[in-house]
C-alpha cells in the first residue's frame, strides 16, 4: 500500500524544535519522522477517543509484568452488573 504524504508548514518554538533535532539526533532517525509520529500519537489518542471508538475498536496495552495470576474472587463483573 502506497501512502501519499502531504507537506505542511508547522510554527513551532526553536527550544521544542532544537529538542526533536536532539533526539532524532540521538536516535539516528529525522525530526520529521519524530513529528509525523507525535502527529500520529496526537490522533490515536485524542481525536480518535473523542470520535466515538468503542472499547471494541481498541487494541490490547500491555501493563507490564504480571504480578500474580488473575483468581476467580478477582473479577468485579458481577459487582458492576449487580450479580
Amino acid at each position: 500500500m502506497i501512502i501519499c504524504m502531504k507537506a505542511i508548514t508547522v510554527h513551532v518554538s526553536e527550544p521544542v524544535y532544537q529538542e526533536f533535532r536532539d533526539h532524532a539526533r540521538k536516535t539516528d532517525r529525522k525530526a520529521a519522522e519524530l513529528i509525523r509520529e507525535a502527529m500520529d500519537l496526537y490522533k490515536e489518542q485524542t481525536i480518535r477517543r473523542s470520535s466515538g471508538i468503542s472499547l471494541r475498536d481498541l487494541r490490547p496495552v500491555s501493563v507490564g509484568k504480571v504480578l500474580r495470576p488473575i483468581r476467580k474472587d478477582d473479577d468485579i463483573l458481577g459487582e458492576m452488573i449487580d450479580l
